[in-house]
Order: C-alpha cells, then structure tokens, then sequence
C-alpha cells in the first residue's frame, strides 16, 4: 500500500506511532473496557488528565501561577469567553491578522468596544499588521499568533502592561512560546495536541474572577476540576501525543523540525517556474503554507494529480481558494520531500492535461 501523507489544515495528521498505540489500547485500558467507555470520575481516568497537564506544563515550560483548563467548543467558543471573563473596562483591543482575527473580533463585539488595534485586511492578511506603538486602557490585547488560513506567524512581541491574549491553536508545541509574556493562551487542539473536541485555555490565575456568567462559561468553575463529562478520548489521545513529543526531544525538536520542513518547501517554491508561496518575507508560518500557481483550474488539476500519488488534503481554505500545506509536528520530512517531488513531477508533465479536465 502507498505511503498516504495527510496535508489537513486541521483535523491534522497525528503521530503514526500514537495512533498503533491507540488502536492497540482501544477496546481494553487497564480497566477492560474501551477508553470511550470509562468513566470520566474514575481513578484511572484521572491519572490520564493528571499525566496530560503535567507533560504540557513540562513541555511549555508553564509557571504555577497560571491555570490549565480542559474545555470544549473549540478556538471559536473562546471568542466569546475570552471577553465575557476578562472583561473590567469592557474596551478590548485586537490585531486584526486574518479570518480567525476577524471572527474573534465580531464575537467580543456582543460583550464591549472592539478597538482595532491594526489590520492587514486591506491587503487581504499578505501581511502582518504592526503591533500598535501604545496601548492602554484596555482590559486585553488579542492576537492569533499563526494565521492558519493566510499563512502568517507573529514571532515577536510589543512591550506592553495590557494583558496578551494569543489563539495559538495552529502553533502550539509547534514552536516555542514563552506563556510569561501571556495572559491567557487558548487552541483547539486538532492540529498539534490530538482529535477534535478538547480546547486547552492557558490562563493567569489572578486574570480569573468569580463572574455572573452559566457555569460552563465561567472560568472559574474550571479550575483545577473537571466540571462536566469532557471529550475523554480526545484528552487520552492528546496524553498519548504529549508523551511522544517529549520523547522525540520536546518543543525544541519539534521547532528545529518545522524550521527545517517550511524552509525546505518555501526554498522549493522559490525557486519553482510554476508554484509560488502566497506569503513571502520574515511573517512566513513554520506551519501552515498557502501556495498557488495563479490558475485556479491549476490548483484543482494539481490537487488531483497530487492526490492520485497519496498526497491529500492540499486544498487552501474555502474562503481563499488555492493550495495549503500544513506542516505540523507529525508531518515527517519524507513527506516534504515527496511533495516537492510531486510538484517537480506536475511541472515537468505540463500540468497533465487530463487532471486538468477532470
């Protein structure tokens, strides 16, 4: 059988050695019954949400002064918590860097005053917009860290008193983040951490009041408990996916990783007669890389020639049309390569007339 390499922007591919363990585990864990089965308040289920947050504590190096909670929802659910629980003025600033941006932006506006602290929508997200020269009298300054759609990545940070609130769903265990700088960090997990259904909320423990909000909605009430029936498979396998990464070497091999496969493939696009990468410059993403040929039935023809040579999901997001590949922890560099190899092929085949016409 052909080697398959999973492009997904998210659900993302997973390591390959997690996902034999898991299917070996399925229908017995410890206690002789599935994993899906086991009750969220036993022992032994404990352990496994105990193991998960000390191996992510480990591995981003988290301080005791901030809380880690197990939610669900995904990155969207928090657009809405973020301001209902931070909010004191009820003035919040955002960087206005993509979709995601822009759709955190239209949900803080139902709890305060959204001040756009700056935006690249002119120039539909190419670009990062700068960090704002000041910023005060706000309650938090929000920012998406990776741009999973528009292929951008903020690496640095403005000096400020403001408290920094980073979606860092695409990026997380992908690159360092120093969490000090931070006062609350929220992702999905389905891109780095596990499957779909655990959102992991990083936040500083004095950031988190009592509020007059439905007790799911409140932060408080997740501390340091779990408050109703959470997505137990996906925290099991999130576990499982921590343990590997400490065991290849943690964060920082993860990061020398994704450094060496996106320079790898923008090198290649750089160079190509027929690709090109749609973000260019120092805001280039470790992870998530938008490309295209300028030809929207390229691109699908190309997709189609990819597929058939086991390369999947390379399709850019609806909203942008194009190409993508993510290239997150579990994406080896075999599989770079092969795409590269891919594209030489297309090339040299003159855009295979028959994919085109498909």
């Amino acid at each position: 059988m052909a080697v398959i390499y999973n492009f997904s922007a998210g659900p993302g591919v997973l390591p390959e050695p997690v996902l034999r363990e898991v299917q070996a585990e399925f229908l017995s864990y410890k206690q002789g019954v599935s994993i899906v089965e086991m009750s969220h308040r036993s022992d032994t289920f404990a352990t496994i949400v105990e193991q998960l947050e000390a191996r992510l504590r480990r591995l981003m190096q988290i301080p005791d002064d901030y809380a880690v909670l197990f939610l669900q929802g995904g990155a969207t659910l928090q657009f809405s918590m973020v301001p209902m629980n931070l909010r004191e003025s009820g003035r919040f600033a955002y960087l206005d860097s993509g979709i995601w941006s822009k759709k955190a932006i239209a949900d803080a506006k139902h709890y305060g005053d959204v001040v756009v602290a700056g935006s690249s929508a002119a120039v539909k997200y190419r670009d990062l917009p700068a960090w704002p020269e000041t910023i005060s009298d706000v309650d938090y300054l929000h920012v998406t860290l990776n741009n999973t759609i528009e292929g951008t990545r903020y690496t640095k940070l403005p000096d400020t008193d403001v408290p920094i609130v980073a979606d860092v769903s695409s990026n997380i265990l992908a690159e360092a983040i120093d969490v000090k700088r931070y006062g609350l960090l929220y992702a999905g997990a389905q891109k780095n951490i596990g499957p779909a259904g655990l959102t992991l909320v990083i936040i500083r423990r004095d950031l988190i009041v009592d509020r007059d909000l439905p007790s799911y909605l409140a932060y408080s009430k997740h501390v340091d408990t779990l408050l109703n029936t959470p997505s137990t498979f996906s925290l099991y396998v999130a576990e499982r996916v921590l343990a590997w990464v400490e065991g290849e070497g943690g964060v920082e091999a993860m990061e020398r990783r994704n450094v060496e496969k996106s320079g790898l493939f923008y090198d290649a696009l750089d160079a190509s007669p027929m690709f090109y990468a749609v973000v260019s410059g120092k805001d280039r993403s470790l992870t998530n890389i938008p490309f295209t040929t300028g030809d929207v039935e390229t691109d699908r023809a190309f997709q189609r020639f990819a597929e058939a040579r086991g390369l999947i999901e390379l399709g850019g997001h609806r909203s942008v049309g194009g190409l993508r590949a993510s290239l997150y922890n579990a994406m080896p560099l075999e599989g770079v390569k092969r795409l590269i190899d891919v594209m030489h092929e297309f090339e040299q085949e003159g855009q295979d007339v028959s994919y085109k016409n498909v």
